[in-house]
């Protein structure tokens, strides 16, 4: 967008517009803990975001809006494909201990007689822009976040935000073009539809969080949205449930007396959130309990990286959608180009064209939360040591998907101000309730844009990098 060029170069205006845009973000209730006190409401800051909105191109903006219900259709029923599931994770399970856990945890309650469940389905569909050779810009999933995605809440608060600034800076026009987003009103509308079809008034929704607690008034936004409706929530953690938890005869699940209907993981997702044995006591008693799971273990499962770059395989979404051929070609219209790191001959193909043009790839561990992935350089060194072991195979190559920058000032706290070339990542939020084999709920419910300087390669907000943005569409 022209006006950028100006407005970026005024050097008084940005000035002023960065106070007044932290203190609209605070206003507007943007907010995050602070590293030194994470888990104290007395200190708050703003949480980091851009100056200005960014750029998007409208027709991919929609693109990933509507190809969301498909994804959300595409993750059920791989969850409820066991066949699937041991197929694609069985080379990972062999040399990842994280996803050995959880395949673990998924047997044993498939060895239990299953009831007709509620499911709930909360996720995240996260893409960029790939500008390759051909100049015209295509959309390209990175990944699907299928266990606490994030972002939900705050993302409903930023185009407010953005709104003002612009309104001050005087682009009267553009803050017109600020798109509304309540991804937390939809988060909450698929909690309450599960909470209603498990069918108890008193049983409570379970926030199951971790220990530092900078990212709380994210949670706050759809927790409130839930209170609203007279929904209970509670907030507890592996170790409470662990210490206070028990199933009835029924598998009912009791966390200190109240019974939950709702388990909603907000923490779970990485190998450090399980600080012992309890914590995956915890996690099985969960899976067993006939609460909800928000997710449970097998769509957990299904949004792992080696499940991903298995969908991408000439003829797997077909198996999924035998007889949808749109929505085949809509759903593989996103894909990157993903590869396998499986012994044999293809891994081997892999491993080679990595090795001779590293800068193409990305190499993905088994990994969410950021900041794991490895490029360039690094992925010759890693893939040298185990090319030639088993240790690979709890990897997946991709394409690296090449974004046009652009340029925006990012506001986190102590940051100085300075003008910087970006990347965006635009996330689209899911949700879906299905009860026994009918789908009740299905929706796409918000989007979220992120942000990042271009000399950091990997990383999203909570990690620390990426700062909350808003699209404008162009």
């Amino acid at each position: 967008t022209s006006f950028k060029q100006e407005v970026l170069r005024d050097e008084d205006l940005i000035k002023r517009l960065e106070e007044v845009a932290k203190d609209a973000a605070l206003m507007r209730g943007v907010l995050m803990r602070t590293k030194d006190r994470p888990n104290s409401p007395e200190v708050v800051s703003y949480a980091p975001f851009s100056l200005f909105p960014s750029p998007v191109p409208r027709t991919l903006f929609h693109q990933a809006l509507e190809v969301q219900t498909h994804f959300n259709r595409l993750v059920d029923r791989i969850s409820q494909n066991p066949v699937f599931l041991e197929e694609a994770l069985a080379s990972t399970i062999k040399v990842d201990d994280f996803t050995a856990k959880l395949f673990e945890v998924y047997r044993a309650v498939r060895q239990e007689p299953q009831t007709l469940p509620v499911v709930l389905g909360l996720n995240r569909s996260d893409y960029m822009l790939d500008q390759s050779a051909g100049g015209k810009a295509s959309l390209k999933q990175i990944e699907i976040n299928t266990i606490a995605a994030s972002f939900g809440g705050l993302s409903s608060r930023t185009p407010d935000v953005h709104r003002h600034v612009l309104r001050v800076a005087n682009r009267v026009k553009e803050s017109q073009q600020i798109l509304d987003n309540n991804p937390a009103a939809g988060l909450a509308r698929g909690l309450a539809k599960a909470w209603e079809l498990y069918g108890s008034e008193r049983a409570v929704v379970m926030f199951l969080v971790e220990d530092v607690q900078r990212n709380i008034y994210d949670q706050r936004y759809v927790e409130n949205e839930l209170w609203v409706r007279d929904i209970p929530v509670i907030r507890r953690q592996f170790e409470d449930v662990w210490r206070g938890g028990s199933l009835d005869h029924d598998k009912r699940l009791f966390v200190d007396g109240q019974e939950v209907a709702i388990v909603y993981f907000r923490n779970g997702y990485m190998p450090q959130n399980y600080k012992s044995e309890k914590s995956w006591e915890a996690r099985l008693m969960i899976e067993r309990s006939r609460a909800v799971k928000c997710p449970d273990i097998s769509t957990h499962l299904a949004g792992t990286k080696k499940v991903q770059q298995e969908l991408a395989r000439p003829g797997v979404l077909e198996r999924f959608f035998p007889d949808e051929p749109e929505t085949v070609a809509q759903i593989r219209a996103t894909f990157a180009g993903l590869y396998t790191l499986d012994m044999g001959e293809d891994g081997d193909r892999t491993v080679a064209m990595a090795l001779s043009n590293p800068d193409q790839y990305v190499l993905k561990p088994q990994r969410e939360g950021g900041g794991n992935n490895i490029y360039g350089e690094e992925i010759c060194r890693v893939l040298e040591s185990m090319k030639n072991s088993t240790e690979r195979t709890a990897y997946i190559l991709m394409d690296k998907v090449q974004p046009r920058p652009g340029h925006n000032y990012l506001l986190r706290p102590d940051a100085p101000l300075r003008l910087c070339t970006c990347l965006s990542e635009l996330g689209v939020f899911g949700a879906y309730v299905r009860k026994g084999a009918e789908m009740v709920m299905n929706e796409c419910v918000g989007h979220l844009l992120r942000t990042k300087s271009s000399e950091h390669a990997d990383g999203g907000v909570a990690a620390g990098v990426a700062v909350l943005d808003n699209p404008l569409l162009v």
